[in-house]
């Protein structure tokens, strides 16, 4: 098998590859110059799959740096990102490690930086943070590690928020009141024990 033809694509950085006057496949430049693939180059079955499977990672890293760019994200949403983008476990575990190697993923970080926004910007108690970062898979050990809020921090922005959210049930009863912001706080993420301490100093 010869390549006859190289030819760009309307992205300026990829190119289409024809192989016996036949369009073979569609590359990234970076993958055609890391092959030094040329006009007359005689190529093989074998070659093409180590150039697919190297464009196929390729796209997996571009694809997962792009949702990076955006935001912080931990080790289970990219997998679950690129594997909803189709892309097999081995290239998304090739694409995982190749971001925790440059140090652009990381759990200990994510899960700090989820921490300290949940805390200083939604108001979140512990209980809810814990819950949200299970569900983004991280660990037990790092979960532990990184929330570590005081009972008095805790408690503190638990009636701030109670404060604020008591002014909507103005025309309500006492009861009313005290059923409607003790589900409110629980649903934050606040425990029983903080929940009946602002109860107490609201009501």
């Amino acid at each position: 098998m010869r390549i006859t033809k190289i030819e760009p694509q309307r992205n300026r950085n990829r190119v289409n590859i024809y192989i016996d006057n036949r369009f073979a496949i569609g590359l990234d430049d970076e993958i055609r110059y890391k092959y030094g693939l040329e006009i007359d180059m005689e190529i093989d079955d074998d070659f093409v799959k180590e150039i697919l499977l190297a464009e196929e990672k390729n796209k997996a890293i571009n694809y997962a740096l792009r949702l990076l760019s955006y935001r912080a994200r931990s080790e289970k949403e990219i997998y679950d990102a690129l594997k909803r983008k189709g892309f097999d476990d081995n290239i998304i575990e090739d694409t995982i490690y190749y971001c925790k190697e440059k140090e652009y993923l990381n759990d200990r970080d994510f899960a700090e930086s989820f921490v300290r926004d949940k805390i200083n910007f939604s108001k979140l108690g512990p209980e809810r943070i814990r819950y949200e970062l299970r569900l983004k898979g991280i660990s037990e050990d790092i979960i532990n590690r990184v929330l570590r809020v005081s009972r008095d921090e805790q408690f503190e922005t638990a009636l701030e928020l109670g404060k604020k959210r008591i002014r909507l049930y103005k025309d309500d009863t006492k009861d009313a009141k005290y059923r409607k912001l003790s589900g409110f706080l629980q649903r934050k993420g606040y425990s029983y024990e903080i929940v009946s301490k602002v109860l107490k100093e609201l009501l």
